[in-house]
């Protein structure tokens, strides 16, 4: 006689930290279908296919939720752009290269994310998100960003303002989220990064073309 063999099912219990992951993942989900304003502790059981109760055990409440869930988005993002780092070349062009790749990663650039972020940017002038480790990691993307335009322009004779550069740079990626969220008919991934490669091209021309990294830049006759 043999055993009945039964169908793989998911664990009855998680841990506390796969539970809470869980639930933020369909938070990002929750509020790419329905916005910031619509998005409830129980939109979101409705989505994880778990109870209210649930939600509420492991969050409390709606702002509980949804700090945590931005804390997630921007701790993904800085793992994210400091992968790309680790593993690029440690030249500033090829280290400049590889964070303007970073942001449109498979991982963190999917319509899910870029609306869960579009709804987070919208909330943040109307009320009061607690975004301490969210700013914090924004500011270490853009001492990093700004050190490394200021190590290109030192090494290819560049002019210009470094910071005022890494910022312009920081917005056109941003800019370039939210189209791929906002137009009507979206450009691609192809033409969204040669859209931010081109900001790079206009500021570092011996280093950069629409293509992305020159592999052998002219050097500078400064």
């Amino acid at each position: 006689m043999t055993e009945d063999v039964k169908p793989d099912t998911p664990p009855r219990k998680m841990s506390k930290a796969t539970r809470q992951q869980q639930l933020i993942e369909a938070t990002i989900e929750t509020l790419a279908l329905r916005g910031y304003a619509n998005t409830t502790l129980s939109e979101v059981a409705r989505m994880a296919g778990l109870s209210h109760g649930l939600v509420n055990f492991h969050f409390q409440t709606k702002e509980n939720l949804l700090s945590e869930t931005l804390q997630y988005l921007a701790e993904e993002y800085r793992l994210n752009w400091t992968a790309y780092l680790a593993a690029a070349d440690p030249s500033p062009a090829a280290q400049l290269d590889a964070l303007l790749r970073a942001d449109l990663d498979p991982g963190i650039c999917r319509p899910s994310r870029l609306s869960a972020w579009v709804a987070f940017w919208g909330e943040a002038q109307g009320r009061p998100l607690d975004q301490d480790r969210a700013s914090a990691n924004d500011g270490l993307y853009i001492v990093q960003i700004e050190g490394i335009c200021a190590a290109l322009m030192a090494e290819g004779g560049y002019g210009g303002h470094a910071a005022r550069v890494a910022r312009i740079l920081r917005i056109t990626t941003e800019g370039v989220w939210l189209d791929m969220m906002t137009l009507p008919q979206p450009y691609d991934v192809t033409e969204s990064q040669a859209t931010i490669h081109a900001g790079a091209a206009a500021f570092f021309p011996r280093h950069f073309g629409p293509e992305g990294l020159l592999q052998a830049p002219e050097p500078s006759l400064t």
